[in-house]
C-alpha cells in the first residue's frame, strides 16, 4: 500500500492524542475531547474502505461450496449404504480431514483470505483452527508443539461447549426428564 502524506494538522493531532490517554478513552469528566475526536476523524478518513458487497458475495459463495462439498461427501457414503444418520456422521468426518489436509498444505488459508467468514464458519473451519496452531509449533516436537497447541484455539470451544451442554441437561432434567 502506498504510504499517504500526513498535513501538518494530523502530526499535531497525533502528538497531542499521544500523551495521557490513548485515542478514544474519554478524560476524566465523561467526555472525550477535541483532539481524540479529531484523531478518530482522521483515522477513519485515512483508513482504507472495505469493500462489504464482494466480502459477503465472497462468503456466501466459499461457504456454499464447502456446503456443496459436505452435501456430496454424505450422498457419497449414503450411496455405500450407510444410513442417513451415520453417513451425515462420516461426510462430516471427512470435511475435517480434507480441512486439515488442505490446511497442512496451504491452501485452506488462501480459501480463508479469500471468502472471510465462509470458510471459517462451517466444521472445516473448526478443523483450520486445531490444525494451524499445531502446525505452527511443529518444529517444538510432537509433545509441547504439536499435542500441546492442538487445541489452542479450539479448546475453549470444546471445554465451554461441554460446560453448556451438561447445564443445558441438568436444567432439562430438573424441569421434567430427559
Amino acid at each position: 500500500m502506498p504510504k499517504q502524506k500526513v498535513s501538518a494538522k494530523a502530526r499535531q493531532t497525533l502528538k497531542a492524542v499521544s500523551g495521557d490517554r490513548p485515542p478514544g478513552m474519554a478524560g476524566r469528566s465523561g467526555a472525550e475531547s477535541p483532539d481524540v475526536k479529531a484523531y478518530q476523524q482522521l483515522t477513519q478518513a485515512i483508513s482504507p474502505r472495505r469493500p462489504l458487497f464482494r466480502n459477503v458475495l465472497a462468503a456466501f459463495v466459499v461457504g456454499g461450496l464447502i456446503c456443496v462439498i459436505g452435501q456430496a461427501a454424505w450422498s457419497f457414503w449414503e450411496a455405500r449404504g450407510w444410513d442417513a444418520r451415520d453417513a451425515a456422521g462420516l461426510a462430516s468426518a471427512t470435511m475435517v480431514v480434507l480441512a486439515a489436509i488442505l490446511t497442512g498444505i496451504g491452501v485452506y488459508d488462501e480459501i480463508g483470505d479469500f471468502g472471510g467468514m465462509g470458510s471459517a464458519i462451517p466444521i472445516t473451519g473448526f478443523a483450520n483452527s486445531i490444525v494451524s496452531p499445531a502446525l505452527e509449533f511443529k518444529r517444538e516436537g510432537f509433545i509441547l508443539g504439536v499435542g500441546a497447541r492442538l487445541f489452542q484455539v479450539a479448546g475453549p470451544v470444546i471445554v465451554y461447549g461441554t460446560f453448556v451442554s451438561m447445564i443445558v441437561a441438568a436444567v432439562k432434567l430438573l424441569l421434567g426428564g430427559l
